[in-house]
């Protein structure tokens, strides 16, 4: 058994040319084996059709996927009808449709609904065409691995190769609607390793790095806590570069001292939030476009309640969230996360 199954390992490595067929394990403990092949992707269903959902889903049409999506916004849908994308009123319709079904959408409830809800892609009872179902959205890890074990009760429709039980993965990005449209996404993945492995391909129509993180609902996990860690270091630069300037030392010098010393970070050197500093920024735009601060104030109350219901202490986050919080009241939910050097902490433009 030991050298089927490195052979499974080696086989799953070469999917890398689309064409190999692949075997992989099932998520349960047990030692049973399925297949994978490259015609399990043929037919891509998406749903979420926002800024992030709409670019990858151009991504996957220009890489050949037979692409079928919906959105609850009409417009949306219309947009890619006139593209000549099928689309289909409801979620359940896509899975009808689809080898594999990605959702991109803003919240745990949105994605639960989908999932179970009237019409959601689980109406058919234990039976599903789709044998991979991919959640891109930015949920608690609690919500993606409830998912999980409802869709390992399923069972495919139809004959598959060797595919007995479907599978999910969570899988969401980092890199905002611009990466989305460069197709320079990356993805932090959850669940079976083997299917991880066989949707990489998939992934990398999409974006250019994929990590795999582990058992399903490590990728929502990763993805919360990158951005805790995003939010927490964005307050830090901030409030150091904002204490610098009522101290009498320029935005741009402190800067160069954070970038050649041991205060360097991606807010320091990629995203600095001072305006005038950093050209590209959001910053340098009246901090239009980016990621939302509503965005941001929403991924730290998961990554606080994912605290509570662990018992972990995490009063950074506590304080990051009510800082978010106050932003967001205050009329910038739109702005993007960095404008808290200037709307919270009173910082002054680079002149």
């Amino acid at each position: 058994m030991s050298m089927a199954i490195c052979r499974v390992r080696a086989a799953l490595l070469s999917l890398s040319n689309h064409k190999s067929s692949l075997i992989s394990s099932s998520s349960s403990s047990s030692s049973s084996i399925r297949s994978f092949s490259s015609s399990k992707f043929e037919s891509v269903g998406f749903i979420g059709l926002g800024n992030m959902g709409s670019r990858m889903v151009n991504n996957l049409v220009k890489a050949g996927y037979n692409v079928t999506v919906h959105d609850i916004n009409c417009n949306a849908m219309k947009k890619f009808s006139d593209m000549g994308v099928p689309t289909k009123e409801t979620p359940f319709e896509v899975a009808e449709a689809s080898d594999v079904v990605i959702t991109m959408l803003p919240s745990s409830s949105h994605v639960f609904d989908v999932f179970t809800g009237p019409k959601g892609l689980l109406q058919g009872g234990n039976l599903l065409r789709p044998w991979l179902l991919i959640d891109s959205s930015t949920i608690d890890p609690q919500t993606s691995r409830k998912l999980s074990v409802t869709v390992s009760k399923c069972n495919l429709k139809g004959k598959k190769d060797n595919l007995v039980i479907p599978v999910m993965l969570d899988a969401p990005v980092s890199g905002g609607v611009l990466a989305a449209e460069a197709g320079t996404l990356t993805f932090m993945v959850g669940g079976s390793e083997e299917a991880f492995l066989a949707a990489k391909p998939l992934f990398l129509s999409m974006g250019k790095n994929t990590i795999y993180c582990g058992k399903a609902g490590n990728g929502s996990a990763a993805k919360i806590c990158n951005n805790l860690a995003m939010a927490i270091s964005m307050l830090g630069v901030s409030e150091a570069l904002a204490l610098g300037q009522s101290l009498r030392i320029s935005a741009s010098t402190l800067t160069k001292v954070f970038n050649s010393s041991s205060a360097r970070c991606w807010s320091s050197d990629s995203y600095n939030p001072v305006p005038g500093v950093m050209e590209g920024a959001p910053s340098s735009r009246n901090y239009d476009g980016g990621f939302a601060s509503k965005l941001m104030a929403k991924d730290l109350n998961l990554a606080a309640e994912s605290a509570k219901d662990i018992g972990q202490k995490c009063p950074l986050t506590s304080h990051a969230l009510e800082i978010y919080t106050e932003l967001c009241k205050d009329g910038n939910e739109t702005r993007d996360f960095s404008c808290v050097f200037r709307h919270y902490y009173s910082g002054m433009d680079e002149l």
